[in-house]
């Protein structure tokens, strides 16, 4: 009896803590689609009560959903403040992607000396999930997808120092892409994402350098371009 009513408990904390995670999962996404949209623009304070309250949440599940967006780079944390919207980095965004084409352009061609039929597969998959959020107008997930596809690559090179690294550099533009990247531009990047793959599997080395070169270079115009009235 002691065994089944430990196992109950157990139950019942884990259904708790899926409950609180699908609760932050969607606070989240509501604070990100008003950032996406504007209505909350970069700088601006979120205090924890009036959004638990909005929400009709405690304050621990607020705070947890701003700690989330913080690490993604949408939130800043400031310690006796409290949290704000990011204020994205034109300039951070130029040194970003200084960096990433440094490393990106030799990563494409290190993928394709070792390339094989399963990898191009794992990549094609994830194009047409890419393809799929683009199509939906879901700008969270299509952010996400477009930068992952970089991260992907160095995973399946085998250097996840590689994709952390591409990690942490593509967040820094999370807000920024977020904000400021059109559809038509995502668009832009699923097709330039399928180019690069097409060169990739052909084998041809300076394909692959031109198409990863211009990617980046055309995300980079479409995001500052934009973003640079601030």
């Amino acid at each position: 009896m002691q065994t089944q009513a430990k196992c109950i408990q157990f139950l019942h904390q884990t259904q708790d803590h899926t409950m609180d995670n699908s609760t932050t999962d969607l606070i989240v996404k509501s604070l990100t689609k008003a950032i996406v949209e504007h209505r909350l623009e970069p700088g601006s304070k979120l205090a924890e009560q009036k959004l638990a309250d909005h929400f009709g949440v405690s304050r621990t599940l607020i705070r947890q959903a701003l700690f989330r967006m913080s690490q993604n780079r949408l939130v800043r944390m400031e310690p006796a403040r409290g949290a704000f919207v990011a204020s994205p980095s034109v300039e951070e965004a130029r040194q970003v992607f200084a960096v990433r084409r440094m490393l990106e352009v030799e990563m494409a061609v290190q993928f394709t000396r070792s390339v094989t039929p399963q990898k191009i597969k794992t990549l094609r998959a994830h194009l047409l999930r890419e393809a799929a959020a683009v199509n939906d107008s879901d700008t969270t997930t299509r952010t996400e997808l477009l930068g992952d596809f970089h991260v992907r690559i160095a995973e399946l090179l085998g250097n996840f120092v590689l994709a952390e690294l591409l990690r942490e550099l593509i967040s820094r533009c999370a807000l920024i892409t977020l904000m400021y990247q059109s559809t038509q531009d995502a668009e832009c990047s699923t097709n330039e994402h399928t180019a690069i793959v097409d060169a990739m599997e052909a084998g041809d080395e300076a394909a692959v350098i031109k198409c990863m070169s211009h990617h980046l270079d055309d995300v980079e115009r479409s995001l500052t371009f934009t973003a640079g009235n601030w």
